[in-house]
């Protein structure tokens, strides 16, 4: 949620000229991520948020705002995409971009979760994959496999020794996994694949909404669980388990949709690739940086803790 394409007040009274939100009151740029460009767009009707997209193109934007609309509709707490009041378009474009407006969620993102925020998020999680499965667009996870192929060798040269064996070892067996039987039987569907602390909105112990869908994708239920514990059931500066969260996080989950043997079997493997996934965008973003207003990138260093401890202490599963 860097700035990379700077949204003038003048365009931003010409868009809801096409989007029926209100007058124009103000626009403020987030600080935070590092993908899209994003502004709190204040109307006379209320708040939201506006979204350039800087590395997604027009024909991979319909999959994740549809996806948006089908799970509001389903009743999962998700910010429904506001429509052209013209066309019905809800993939407009804004300074020569694709954008989309969404209405902003109401409370705050628990940055310090606890097992009551775990257990209601394992919830809305499992629900949420369910109501995804009768979603009739198809896209990959673009951040999957493939990409993790293709991006690891770009990053090595700027690694020490021991970490790119360790980043080579890693990847090399999140191969073999993929070629295994038991990955091939995993449940998959439409998933978040990227349901960070600050991707949730939260009144007091309860969920009110999740957001920023655009790393979304078809994968397997068991990666999407398990990016979500390894960011909310972790102690942040070491990477290890909170035994507690998890098995609330889990719980929950499993009281909806009960983890199949197959899922079982690959959770440690799944955590591993989580914690791998978002070490290697973190390493391609620190070492091959775009220019963005109040763009931080993010230490790559603490997804490589994450993976260590995966690797020396697999959680037990209840």
């Amino acid at each position: 949620m860097a700035v990379f394409t700077e949204v003038s007040d003048k365009a931003a009274k010409a868009l809801l000229k096409r989007v029926p939100l209100g007058d124009f009151v103000s626009l403020r740029g987030i600080e935070g991520g590092i993908e899209n460009t994003n502004y709190f767009l204040t109307t006379s009707q209320g708040e939201y948020v506006l979204t350039l997209f800087e590395r997604l193109r027009a024909d991979q934007l319909p999959f994740y705002l549809y996806l948006m609309k089908h799970l509001a509709k389903a009743g999962i707490p998700v910010p429904e995409p506001q429509a052209d009041g013209k066309t019905g378009d809800i993939l407009l474009q804004v300074e020569g971009k694709p954008a989309a407006i969404v209405g902003k969620l109401p409370g705050k993102s628990q940055l310090a979760p606890q097992a009551a925020h775990c257990q209601s998020l394992g919830e809305v999680l499992a629900r949420m994959h369910q109501a995804a499965l009768d979603y009739p667009r198809q896209q990959p996870n673009l951040r999957g496999l493939p990409w993790w192929n293709e991006t690891v060798p770009v990053v090595l040269p700027y690694l020490d020794t021991a970490t790119a064996e360790l980043l080579r070892s890693e990847l090399a067996y999140q191969n073999h996994v993929a070629q295994s039987s038991a990955y091939t039987a995993l449940p998959r569907g439409p998933v978040h694949a990227d349901l960070f602390r600050d991707n949730a909105m939260f009144e007091g112990d309860t969920l009110t909404g999740i957001f920023d869908f655009y790393f979304a994708g078809v994968d397997t239920w068991l990666f999407d669980l398990s990016v979500v514990i390894n960011d909310w059931c972790i102690d942040l500066a070491t990477g290890a388990i909170d035994k507690a969260r998890a098995d609330a996080l889990l719980a929950a989950y499993q009281a909806v949709r009960p983890l199949q043997a197959c899922e079982r079997e690959l959770l440690n493997a799944m955590l591993r690739a989580g914690a791998l996934r978002f070490w290697i965008s973190r390493l391609w973003d620190f070492y091959l940086p775009r220019e963005a207003s109040l763009l931080k990138p993010h230490d790559p260093t603490h997804f490589e803790r994450v993976l260590r401890e995966r690797l020396a202490t697999p959680y037990q599963l209840v």
